[in-house]
């Protein structure tokens, strides 16, 4: 525990409503001493208006700048958490520890001590935000980051900083998922890994397969050793354990298991631990914006490694492959949490106006028959005969018709889709596109998530409020009519981008950065101090 930083005589060693009763008993001079203390906060406070109410109704007294046992053990809590950010991710420079730690020591007047308590406050403030919801506001990184991070009210934090064990307090900060403990167990890996010089030389080749043998194999099964996918061998040869190597790494880093190193895995086999430590430190700031309650049952989509998952209590119960939206500007599938209240079966696409103006209104010019299982709807809700419209005479702005698609084997949404109601138009769905699901990456929708098991996807979601899911949907379906169908309990939905995550067995997971937000929000990290301390020189 950090020993006492201010000396008894430097300010009474009282606090709280007994620093304000003692005002009228004590002489003259401790009464100067105290009004400047509190002026001397009531200034420094006045700039934060969460902080300036918190010392108003706090009588100005001290939370830290106090030698009692309490005030030692906030003192030592915060200054602890600030000396160790790192450990999570997060800028020590950013809280101002040394030079924190200099004033306080230095505090020789009431004045000075009433600027010192005021200076503990804003750091323990801007680190509490730090490591409960992030460093940065997700929305202002990239225009597909659509998530909000449940940020806490700063004097609430302080009121429950006060009423807490200090200690226990501030370990209570950051979030406690398995994911986000997970992530730290890595991250001190990986340093350690740094530290001791990396993972060695790296694969050399563009294509290595089974019965190889050579100065590129060795280079292989170096590297698999050195990841902790083989064990240690002197063979030469591509067999049968060095095939199994390469496909449980490849299992960990979403490639096709096939045992074979070609060009796409051994570009992450010599991946460096510098890179897989940038990853986990975004990962680690990305579960902070999580970091509240999920929803004891909900669906995860994470758009790295194109899946969707239905997780109950803690555990995943139904995991399918997905189709997340394209790598363009208007088509990247957004980051956000909704809620699921219906599944529609047998839907009909209402296609969007962007895809209506920018993709079917110049066919439809070249050829009014163009796309002709789409049906045109004008604002009375009639189908338009295509035959009388002079399409030359639309734009982008000006197109007056609504684009449906019917129910049906080929409606673009397949048979089912899954609803959250949300302003990005985003939503669950099947498919008639199957072949898309067999790819390794597998973006290429227009931002909608597509599923691959979309049945078996409805069936366990209504297993919660039918006797036979299966029957019930099929019966359903079978009609060919659309129906809509209410969830009892409505379901959390996040979808999520993650190119680090912990499996369900504990195995740290990487994923490529797809749609390149990764980089943009390590780049944001740097910008605020964030260094991967084992490297640097």
């Amino acid at each position: 525990m950090f020993k006492p930083l201010l000396k008894a005589s430097r300010i009474a060693m009282v606090s709280g409503a007994a620093l304000v009763g003692a005002l009228s008993l004590t002489p003259a001079p401790l009464k100067a001493q105290v009004t400047a203390f509190k002026q001397a906060v009531a200034e420094a406070a006045s700039r934060d208006e969460a902080l300036s109410a918190f010392y108003r109704e706090n009588g100005f007294a001290p939370v830290w700048t106090v030698d009692t046992e309490a005030g030692i053990d906030r003192r030592s809590a915060l200054l602890r958490a600030l000396r160790d950010a790192d450990q999570h991710g997060l800028p020590v420079k950013r809280y101002q520890f040394e030079a924190l730690l200099e004033q306080l020591g230095e505090a020789d007047t009431p004045r000075e001590l009433g600027l010192a308590e005021v200076a503990m406050s804003k750091a323990f403030i801007i680190y509490a935000r730090d490591v409960q919801s992030g460093m940065f506001k997700p929305t202002s990184l990239d225009d597909g980051i659509k998530r909000d991070a449940p940020v806490r009210d700063p004097r609430e934090n302080l009121e429950s900083f006060l009423n807490s064990d200090p200690a226990r307090f501030m370990h209570s900060l950051p979030p406690t998922t398995s994911q986000y403990l997970a992530l730290m167990k890595e991250k001190k890996r990986l340093e350690t890994v740094i530290a001791q010089g990396g993972w060695g030389p790296t694969v050399k080749g563009n294509k290595i397969e089974p019965g190889d043998r050579g100065n590129a194999v060795i280079s292989l099964r170096n590297r698999l050793i050195a990841l902790g996918y083989l064990d240690r061998s002197p063979s030469a040869v591509y067999d049968t354990d060095m095939q199994k190597a390469v496909q449980a790494f490849q299992i960990d880093n979403g490639l096709e298991p096939d045992g074979v190193a070609g060009a796409g895995t051994i570009k992450e086999l010599n991946r460096t631990p510098q890179d897989r430590l940038k990853s986990i430190m975004v990962a680690m700031e990305r579960e902070r914006w999580l970091n509240k309650d999920r929803g004891d049952r909900h669906v995860l989509v994470n758009l790295t490694d194109f899946t969707a998952r239905i997780v109950d209590h803690g555990t995943v119960t139904f995991e399918t492959r997905s189709v997340v939206g394209k790598n363009q500007s208007d088509r990247r599938s957004p980051e956000f949490s909704d809620v699921m209240e219906h599944m529609v079966i047998n839907p009909t696409w209402n296609v969007p106006r962007s895809i209506a103006t920018k993709e079917y209104l110049p066919m439809l010019k070249r050829n009014p028959n163009a796309v002709s299982y789409l049906k045109l709807v004008n604002g009375r809700g009639q189908v338009v005969n295509r035959g009388a419209v002079d399409f030359s005479q639309f734009s982008a702005r000006n197109f007056p018709f609504d684009i449906k698609q019917p129910p049906g084997s080929r409606n673009a949404l397949g048979l089912v889709k899954f609803m959250f109601p949300n302003k990005h138009n985003i939503y669950l769905h099947d498919t008639p596109a199957k072949n898309l699901f067999a790819r390794e990456v597998r973006a290429y929708s227009h931002g909608c998530i597509r599923l691959h098991q979309p049945f078996d996807f409805a069936y366990t979601i209504l297993a919660k409020q039918v006797e036979d899911p299966k029957e019930f949907f099929q019966s359903r379906l079978k009609t060919g009519r659309e129906t809509k169908v209410d969830l009892e309990q409505d379901i959390p939905v996040h979808i999520i981008y993650r190119t680090a995550f912990s499996d369900g067995k504990g195995h740290m997971n990487y994923r490529r950065d797809v749609y390149g937000r990764d980089a943009k929000i390590w780049q944001a990290m740097v910008n605020e101090g964030v260094a991967l301390d084992a490297v640097q020189g």
